[in-house]
């Protein structure tokens, strides 16, 4: 395990380095509590960064992309920044379109967090968010725990209490993958399997419309066999030309609260790397990169455009709390929010 210090406006950060018994590493951040690396062997045991990052660990705060962090108190977006709570509005900041995104312009991915504890194979983190930070009710604390295991798997532990009265929130990681290597140009010719047979068709803010979610069935949302991510990207499909890309939220097949399945499995034919993507929660938003043309300074010089990594989103569907026929993501005080996502690196 190996601490480095580096400095931001809103004071000093960490970063903290794990390295496994066969020498493959991650490397997290109490910017975000985010991933800023996973460096995984290929088929020949040639060792590669396949996280998008930033050379300057300071970038990361109030980035575009927001890359690798853990937005909150409620990532991805809900409908004109309004929800309410036992009959009571709450109005957020909107600061995506007509919409409120990821907690809002400081969310807790523009946070430090607290390092709490770490050794050599985990990491918590830990951040309190006011009553009425963002305009969300109730203070609540959120805890990030990070194992890195000798199996090369990445485990996310979520938690959150509130105190004073209920809130929302759902939780994420948000990093970008590219299993060539960060600094790969296209993340296009990677193979993608969803074990999600419906997915939530949205408007054109891409907030979910009315109605049960949609058979992915005869669509180019269709990831149930593994295809290449860019072969039905430029199709003439309202979705994809909403976000320019895949910008979606899928609903997991055979979803029950608290249990852990596959949600996705990521492949490179290039190195033979693949990533499975295993979650407790209900969807998974897949973001294929459409807008990362303009992010900071990569790491080793890299320079990311548009399609260059992928993001894989375990979490609870945009918009639940205007939606009560979805997974609720209603907190109360005295209870505990617990989800988990797992990234499991292998190569073939």
């Amino acid at each position: 395990m190996k601490l480095t210090h580096f400095s931001t406006p809103l004071g000093e950060g960490t970063l903290i380095s794990l390295t496994n018994a066969s020498g493959a590493t991650a490397t997290l951040s109490t910017l975000g509590a985010g991933i800023v690396s996973v460096c995984v062997p290929d088929r020949e045991g040639r060792m590669a960064d396949v996280v998008l990052g930033y050379e300057n660990p300071a970038d990361y705060l109030a980035d575009g992309p927001c890359a690798g962090k853990v937005p909150g108190r409620y990532a991805n977006r809900i409908a004109r920044g309004h929800f309410s709570l036992d009959g009571k509005e709450f109005t957020l900041a909107v600061n995506n379109g007509p919409n409120h995104l990821h907690g809002g312009p400081t969310g807790f991915q523009n946070r430090l967090w607290t390092l709490v504890e770490h050794d050599a194979d985990h990491v918590v983190m830990q951040y309190t968010s006011a009553a009425g930070e963002e305009g969300y009710p109730g203070r609540l604390t959120a805890r990030a725990t990070y194992t890195w295991n000798d199996d090369n798997s990445l485990r996310l532990d979520l938690e959150a209490i509130v105190e004073g009265e209920p809130t929302v929130v759902n939780l994420t990681n948000h990093a970008y993958w590219n299993l060539s290597g960060h600094a790969s140009p296209s993340v296009l010719g990677h193979t993608l399997e969803l074990k999600a047979s419906r997915w939530l068709p949205t408007d054109d803010s891409l907030i979910p419309l009315p109605g049960a979610p949609a058979p992915v069935e005869g669509t180019p949302m269709d990831f149930t066999m593994a295809k290449p991510i860019g072969r039905d990207i430029k199709a003439d499909f309202p979705a994809l030309k909403y976000g320019k890309g895949y910008d979606n939220c899928w609903a997991i097949d055979g979803y029950e609260a608290g249990k852990l399945q596959t949600a996705a499995i990521l492949r490179d034919p290039a190195s033979g790397r693949s990533m499975e993507v295993r979650t407790t929660q209900p969807g998974v938003q897949v973001y294929t990169g459409n807008w990362l043309t303009g992010s900071p300074a990569g790491k080793d010089g890299a320079v990311y455009e548009d399609y260059c990594a992928v993001a894989i989103e375990c979490q609870h569907y945009p918009d639940a709390p205007n939606r009560p026929d979805y997974p609720t993501t209603r907190l109360n005080p005295g209870e505990t929010f617990h989800e988990i996502i797992e990234f499991h690196f292998r190569a073939e």
